[in-house]
């Protein structure tokens, strides 16, 4: 079993690997959470390509290869240009460290041409006040982990993977006289914030009589995950009449328009 052939969790100790597997592990063991899901599967796709051509992925690339990628992820898989942008990223910074090393004499990737694209601005302006209470009625109306979810993305202003990974026994504690909720952000630094009493209630209700264990569950007792919730925050956006795109990360901007709408500090 090879880097390109499973997930890095599964790949062979590093005296069995070949000098590929053990380049690209190396590689993929700078990073954790999302951004080691999305480079794992970019060189993935690299490599697929590049033995699909019958070329060596690292050794002997040439500038014009990696455009003639750039150019199979736009027209033959139908990638968005931020998209690219960000499998190309992967490739320079990739193919860089490889340059550092001294494994490779100079990186393929430096001058390629990035794919420029414009931020639909719309997606990223919160729900109305009108629009978030309806939310927040059809999720209370749907079950209490729906109801907790978008109180902790909406008023709390977590993001959905801190959301999700808040367990139940990670609410408990009390501090000057407030209950608050800890949890590992971005960049795995540890948080705590006071909870809201709307936000607390929605979260015990979600937790029942369980004392341990993942907060918010699927509907098979599974714990939710960024796509699962997405998918709840879209339909209830859908049951509560919204018409617009609703995402998770709609509710986080939600959250920073109400806060400065209450003349919180910047």
């Amino acid at each position: 079993m090879t880097v390109h052939d499973a997930t890095p969790t599964e790949v062979l100790p590093p005296r069995q690997m070949d000098k590929h597997d053990l380049l690209v592990a190396g590689f993929l063991a700078r990073y954790t959470g999302q951004s080691f899901t999305a480079y794992e599967t970019d060189m993935r796709l690299w490599f697929q390509w590049c033995r699909g051509y019958g070329l060596d992925p690292i050794f002997g690339i040439e500038r014009a290869h990696i455009e003639l990628w750039a150019r199979y992820l736009e027209i033959e898989r139908g990638n968005a240009p931020a998209t690219v942008h960000r499998r190309l990223v992967c490739l320079r910074v990739f193919f860089w460290l490889m340059q550092e090393d001294g494994v490779i004499d100079k990186s393929p990737a430096v001058n390629v041409k990035m794919p420029r694209w414009t931020t639909d601005l719309t997606k990223k302006i919160g729900l109305e006040r009108q629009d978030f209470q309806s939310l927040m009625f059809t999720a209370r109306n749907s079950t209490p982990a729906d109801e907790a979810l978008v109180a902790m993305l909406g008023l709390l202003g977590l993001r959905v993977s801190e959301a999700c990974s808040i367990n139940v026994e990670d609410f408990q504690d009390t501090e000057r006289g407030h209950r608050v909720v800890r949890f590992t952000g971005k960049g795995t630094k540890s948080a705590s914030i006071p909870l809201p009493v709307p936000v607390l209630r929605s979260m015990e209700r979600a937790a029942g009589e369980r004392r341990r264990g993942p907060l918010l569950l699927r509907r098979d007792g599974s714990r939710m995950t960024r796509r699962s919730a997405d998918r709840v925050v879209k339909r209830l956006a859908r049951h509560a009449g919204i018409n617009k795109p609703v995402s998770c990360h709609t509710l986080r901007h939600t959250f920073v328009v109400a806060a400065l709408d209450a003349k919180v500090p910047l």
